[in-house]
């Protein structure tokens, strides 16, 4: 039995097919470890990657440096829907122009999760406030596409790749810890920290509804205040700017 690293791993997968791999190496590979993330080969030949936790979240000044250095409209898009929402991203990528409610700052999610041991067949859609100012924006999205379109962003493995890159570009040393789920998660700690200080009139059932969490969920996944220095509770207020104010 033989481990690879996570460099290891890496490196075998730039140039070479998992099952050419397999075959070269004559290896029965088990999951390695290294900073937060476990992978490996199925015995299909497919490769895998898991993260320790989907806990970690990112604090507001960090994901401002992140944010700002952004190229590229898809990635934009894709990232100020996902922290001005806490949507997962397949529900953001089915927004049209007509979800938007400009009038009332709110959002229609017509996609949504299944939940297949509840048994549902087909998501419920859930309509959940914005800010006015992600309101304009969506709205400027949609002005320069055709009539019609879906908001238009990164596929999913895009937009994690976009979020390790863009974090390692801010200083953060382990990128492996995080995804596009991990967004959700500060979008959730921005409104529970903001909630508990008094800044925006918002509570746990509500962050609840606007996630589709239960309650233990958010018991698990959510941070105290004291986490977070004044500083980035001052860009937490600007990134959500109105929204429950």
């Amino acid at each position: 039995m033989v481990e690879l690293t996570h460099d290891e791993y890496t490196e075998l997968m730039k140039n070479q097919k998992p099952k050419n791999i397999i075959k070269r190496l004559d290896l029965s590979l088990s999951p390695s470890e290294k900073e937060g993330l476990r992978v490996g080969i199925k015995s299909n030949g497919k490769p895998y990657s898991v993260r320790e936790h989907r806990g970690s979240w990112i604090m507001p000044v960090v994901w401002k440096k992140f944010y700002d250095n952004l190229k590229g409209k898809k990635a934009i898009k894709t990232f100020d829907a996902l922290i001005n929402t806490g949507a997962r991203i397949n529900e953001i990528r089915h927004i049209e122009e007509r979800d938007i409610d400009e009038e009332r700052n709110t959002l229609t999610l017509r996609v949504t999760k299944t939940k297949a041991r509840k048994g549902e067949t087909k998501g419920k859609p859930r309509t959940i406030p914005i800010s006015s100012a992600f309101a304009k924006r969506l709205r400027k999205y949609f002005r320069e596409m055709p009539t019609g379109s879906k908001l238009g962003i990164l596929s999913t493995p895009g937009a994690n790749m976009a979020l390790k890159k863009g974090l390692v570009n801010v200083g953060i040393d382990d990128p492996y810890m995080y995804s596009i789920h991990n967004v959700r998660k500060s979008h959730g700690n921005y409104l529970k920290i903001l909630g508990n200080l008094g800044i925006m009139k918002v509570d746990a059932m509500e962050i609840c509804l606007r996630l589709e969490h239960d309650y233990n969920t958010f018991l698990s996944n959510y941070g105290s205040s004291g986490v977070m220095s004044s500083e980035d509770v001052q860009t937490a207020k600007m990134i959500l700017g109105d929204l429950y104010s």
